[in-house]
């Protein structure tokens, strides 16, 4: 199983957009600050994620909320954020 998914960091109010095979771990991550931008983000809060079967699907997902801006992606779903 794959996934797309969104976080959101208030204190930066900004998105992140990422695609992962182990949605967990990668959100912990994220939350240790592995990069100066991941840290400077703490916590950052996991608003929205879809499963896939395969890893093409959902990095076509990514490419498409990346293009179009996390944002505007969920305010078209219906999900306010910040």
């Amino acid at each position: 199983m794959y996934y797309t998914y969104i976080l959101y960091s208030p204190s930066l109010k900004k998105f992140y957009t990422g695609q992962t095979e182990d949605l967990e771990r990668r959100f912990e991550e994220h939350n240790r600050g592995k990069t100066l931008f991941m840290k400077s983000g703490i916590p950052w809060e996991l608003v929205y994620s879809k499963s896939f079967e395969n890893r093409t699907e959902a990095l076509r997902l990514e490419r498409k909320i990346k293009k179009r801006g996390a944002k505007r992606f969920l305010e078209d779903k219906g999900i306010e954020v910040g």
